[in-house]
């Protein structure tokens, strides 16, 4: 999924302030419950995109909702929330725990199968390529998309693995049309 700009000049500026503070950790795990708010709430996401509700009722409505947050958190929201930006709060908060995880070394692994599999299966995907550094932390999500047919999609950062059967079948259609 791409980040917006908005995103991650907020998630960024957010990230310094934290550092200086001292605020990471708090930040980091409230940031989690925000993105998981967001996700979970379809009504309080059609709420910020209207348009015509005044900045201020959303303020209100946000401060109720996420009054449990430190100060620094609210204070993120509210200026979201006055600078129009309150569509992309869930991607701020993503992209903050994205950055914060990228400094502390955490790998996000996504792993696309046609089918869902087992642990001891997952492990072994795991294991047998050398993107994931299985010393390391890694963040795995797991995609099942049976139009793969079979195989697994395998992405880690910037780099990707297609072992997948659609791709092996399109690679073959390709070798008879140019013979």
């Amino acid at each position: 999924m791409l980040t917006s700009k908005v995103a991650k000049r907020y998630a960024q500026g957010l990230l310094d302030f934290t550092n200086e503070s001292g605020q990471t950790a708090t930040v980091f795990s409230e940031m989690k419950d925000v993105v998981k708010i967001m996700k979970e709430s379809a009504d309080l996401n059609k709420f910020f995109m209207t348009p015509y509700i005044d900045s201020k009722k959303k303020i209100e409505v946000a401060n109720e909702i996420f009054k449990g947050l430190s100060v620094s958190s609210q204070n993120l929201i509210t200026l979201v929330i006055k600078h129009g930006r309150e569509n992309q709060l869930k991607n701020i908060a993503q992209e903050f725990i994205n950055k914060v995880e990228d400094l502390s070394g955490v790998q996000r692994v996504t792993l696309t199968t046609a089918t869902p599999l087992s642990k001891e299966n997952l492990d072994q995907i795991l294991r047998s390529t050398t993107l994931v550094n299985a010393d390391s932390n890694f963040d795995l999500k797991v995609n099942v998309k049976p139009e793969i047919l079979g195989g697994y999609v395998l992405r880690v950062g910037d780099q990707q693995v297609d072992a997948s059967v659609k791709t092996k079948l399109n690679q073959v259609k390709k070798d008879f049309q140019l013979n």
